[in-house]
């Protein structure tokens, strides 16, 4: 599915505010040419009390903590970025965005060793409807199991946003697009269920909440995060671990989570109906409760949002 960008006025790079159209890198800009980079993928959403950004500490502090994996020192704090984030968002006068911090080396030296590089950061934001679509939304979506592995741990560091990892989403991408199905799905090295492209994965069985555990190469969600939480304080039962091929075919229920995908039903697996083929019971419910609680609809939830027109807690 192609999502095209609808540019707004300003993007934050480097502790100003730059307009659209001028927030440009050199051509040599070290993570161009070597994938040495981290970013996020945070959204805000429009509630009663004005635009709110769903857990927006948690999200940069995870962008910090990628950084650390990789060896890159940011050269803002987080609590600065935090702030970064919500002057970005109040500049552009928007409701409702995606957020894409992303650090990266600079231009300045070139060759694998980055020691010498500045290290940039950028914060843009611009309207972004569901990633999978709305009718997924409702509808569920068709994946298939990707021909392409999911990173191990001793290649790259599966729980870093780093830019080069997604390489290898992008190849598991564009193959099941390229095969007619709307997303794909990542095994591990040992043919577990790993995670989709850019989403985590649950399923459901017999009314259990079943998701797989870091281990397996899957990335620390904080949309994943909040599923099990949310989870928990409906009652739903809930289990962390490996998840066969033939466990998903047989699962009653399946969907994603992720900042972009939100929380997005899936229906099909290599041409198998999931359940009945369409969004199940639990599914629907955490769907519902998840969608109030980014809406700031559920009081129980209100630490998860930072609101923009306030300072931060």
């Amino acid at each position: 599915m192609y999502m095209g960008l609808t540019p707004t006025k300003f993007i934050w790079m480097d502790g100003e505010l730059v307009p659209w159209e001028k927030a440009n890198v050199h051509v040599l800009t070290h993570t161009l040419h070597y994938g040495l980079g981290v970013f996020e993928g945070i959204r805000c959403y429009k509630t009663e009390k004005g635009p709110a950004v769903f857990r927006l500490k948690d999200h940069i502090k995870r962008l910090e903590d990628s950084a650390k994996l990789v060896g890159m020192k940011l050269p803002h704090s987080v609590d600065e970025l935090v702030q970064a984030t919500k002057e970005t968002i109040k500049s552009n006068e928007i409701e409702e965005c995606y957020i894409r911090p992303i650090a990266f080396y600079g231009y300045g030296v070139m060759g694998l060793n980055p020691k010498g590089s500045k290290v940039n950061v950028a914060i843009a934001v611009w309207p972004w409807g569901t990633y999978l679509g709305e009718e997924g939304l409702e509808r569920g979506i068709r994946a298939k199991i990707s021909p392409w592995l999911r990173i191990h741990p001793r290649i790259l560091p599966p729980q870093a946003k780093v830019v080069a990892n997604y390489a290898n989403s992008i190849l598991a991408k564009v193959d099941a697009l390229n095969s007619g199905y709307d997303e794909a799905i990542l095994l591990n090295m040992e043919g577990f269920i790993a995670e989709g492209p850019g989403e985590n994965l649950f399923i459901v069985e017999k009314g259990k909440l079943v998701t797989p555990p870091l281990s397996s190469g899957a990335l620390g969600g904080i949309t994943r995060d909040s599923i099990i939480k949310i989870a928990k304080d409906e009652k739903i039962s809930f289990e962390e671990r490996d998840i066969s091929r033939e466990q998903l075919y047989a699962a009653n229920e399946a969907f994603f989570t992720g900042t972009a995908a939100e929380v997005t039903p899936i229906r099909e697996v290599d041409g198998k109906s999931i359940g009945g083929g369409k969004r199940g019971n639990v599914t629907e419910k955490l769907q519902r409760v998840f969608f109030n609680v980014v809406r700031g609809k559920e009081p129980k939830y209100e630490s998860w949002l930072d609101y923009v027109g306030r300072e931060t807690r």
